[in-house]
């Protein structure tokens, strides 16, 4: 009788256990997919263009300002990370119309003041991206056209199908699939068996957004991309490691380039490096963008 109760009880605990674990990994599904709104603001008093809305086949209403540059000198995207928005890129925003180009900043969708349900990591933030890109091209005819994408904005340009067509990509500390992200943010938290964690998150991804981690891949999707390519990782990046980083250099096609910013984690590494990420991403501007 004893017995039967310590197995009716080890059992219960058990299930109560799996039941908390279940509980647990659909709370952090929710925390990672809800979206991130953000009041912005107006246009900077510096920043002489307008602000601009886009229709993007993600379903999203897209806000954003747009700068218009010197004829001749080309035109960049600003595309941010997940749960930041276009307020982050305005220092980019600033160099790069200083220098001329025409800038394009926006927030993705479920993101600042742009519309949308749900954050999807990269994959409606693809048609963003090509909205952006087609907004662009339509803004600066005869222009040609740079990207910089910043984690979940770099995986948007590259998940994007077919390849944009613009000229050239910078790409910041990006993921190669979604499986080595959940995996990198499980061990932060929860150290090297939190790795096990893992199917309960990618589970989700059918049942919160009709889509699979098939579908989040930057890895296999980037060789196909044509333009030239700058990435950019973080020596000390838990987030997208830098072996994570290598992966997807690999992976590409030439011509690519590949700078490593030593000490850096997943940050904001223009911020970090002003003066050298300046001389960097500017003069690969500089070589694939002026006429």
């Amino acid at each position: 009788m004893k017995r039967s109760r310590a197995v009716r009880l080890g059992v219960g605990a058990i299930a109560a256990a799996v039941l908390l674990v279940l509980i647990v990994a659909w709370m952090a599904g929710t925390s990672l997919s809800a979206p991130a709104p953000k009041k912005i603001g107006d246009l900077p008093p510096d920043f002489k263009g307008r602000e601009v809305e886009l229709r993007s086949e993600s379903g999203a209403l897209l806000r954003g300002w747009f700068l218009p540059g010197r004829a001749g000198a080309g035109a960049v995207i600003l595309m941010h990370g997940v749960r930041a928005s276009r307020l982050d890129m305005i220092p980019r925003a600033r160099l790069l119309s200083s220098a001329g180009y025409a800038v394009l900043l926006f927030d993705f969708q479920a993101h600042g003041e742009s519309t949308g349900a749900a954050i999807t990591t990269g994959y409606l933030e693809s048609r963003d991206a090509r909205a952006a890109i087609d907004f662009v091209r339509g803004e600066t005819p005869g222009e040609r056209i740079g990207v910089i994408g910043v984690s979940m904005g770099g995986a948007a340009l590259a998940l994007a199908e077919p390849a944009p067509r613009v000229e050239a990509a910078v790409f910041e500390m990006v993921y190669p699939t979604i499986e080595q992200a959940i995996d990198d943010r499980l061990r932060m938290n929860l150290g090297g068996w939190g790795v096990v964690f893992r199917p309960l998150l990618t589970a989700q991804l059918k049942l919160r957004l009709g889509i699979s981690a098939e579908d989040l891949r930057p890895v296999d999707r980037v060789g196909s991309a044509p333009y030239p390519k700058l990435f950019i990782a973080g020596a000390e990046d838990k987030h997208t490691t830098l072996e994570e980083s290598r992966q997807l250099f690999a992976a590409a096609g030439e011509p690519k380039e590949f700078w490593i910013v030593e000490g850096a984690r997943h940050q904001d590494l223009h911020a970090l490096r002003r003066r050298e990420y300046e001389e960097r991403v500017q003069g690969f501007f500089e070589k694939h963008l002026r006429r």
